[in-house]
């Protein structure tokens, strides 16, 4: 049995001083096949050269991830190299003007923990759309609302693959992860919880 317990999301990351902060799918797709390779390309104008792109781990679900739903029948560029941790690829990105990192959406998505607003000072999160042409009013950050809403792009589903005949200690773990209080340890840690709503809240600085 697979049950369906909270929804991840992929975000990119760029240097602070790139202007290049909006992609579309078609974009990334040519940026991790190989297609493109300098910023220029993607932005005419640009002065930040060639373009870094830096994942965790070469084995990690990321680089699966971009593999399968991106870059589809193309192959992942050999220009595309790996840090080692989510950690390093944001201190690479950090450093790097023309870098384009991959991590997970928890590893920004938490603005209560200190250790998330130090990561968000250091870089940018990327913008992506799924139209032909990206703006900024047709590009979402993975914030939960829109991996809620769909209207973020890059996404994937987490389930638990249940096995136990005798409903034992794996149902119950899987009741409680799926229940009230498990929805909300999935909250907490920068995922969308499968069971639970989530709202939408606009600041403004200004009343």
């Amino acid at each position: 049995e697979s049950v369906k317990i909270a929804t991840d999301g992929i975000a990119l990351i760029v240097n602070r001083q790139n202007a290049d902060s909006i992609f579309n799918l078609n974009t990334l797709q040519k940026v991790f096949s190989g297609e493109i390779t300098r910023w220029e390309e993607i932005t005419p104008g640009a002065s930040v050269g060639e373009i870094q792109v830096v994942f965790d781990h070469p084995n990690s679900s990321t680089v699966r991830y971009v593999i399968d739903s991106i870059c589809g029948e193309k192959r992942l560029s050999e220009r595309c190299h790996a840090a080692g941790t989510n950690r390093e690829v944001i201190d690479y990105v950090a450093r790097t003007r023309g870098a384009l990192g991959v991590i997970g959406v928890n590893w920004i998505s938490d603005a209560r923990d200190s250790l998330c607003r130090d990561f968000l000072e250091e870089v940018q999160v990327a913008r992506v759309s799924r139209a032909d042409r990206a703006t900024y009013g047709n590009s979402y950050q993975p914030y939960q609302y829109y991996l809620y809403t769909g209207q973020y792009p890059l996404c994937r589903d987490i389930y638990i693959l249940l096995n136990d005949p005798r409903s034992g200690l794996p149902s119950g773990l899987t009741s409680f992860f799926s229940g009230s209080r498990g929805q909300r340890i999935v909250l907490k840690a920068g995922l969308l919880p499968a069971t639970m709503p989530v709202n939408i809240v606009n600041v403004r600085d200004q009343i």
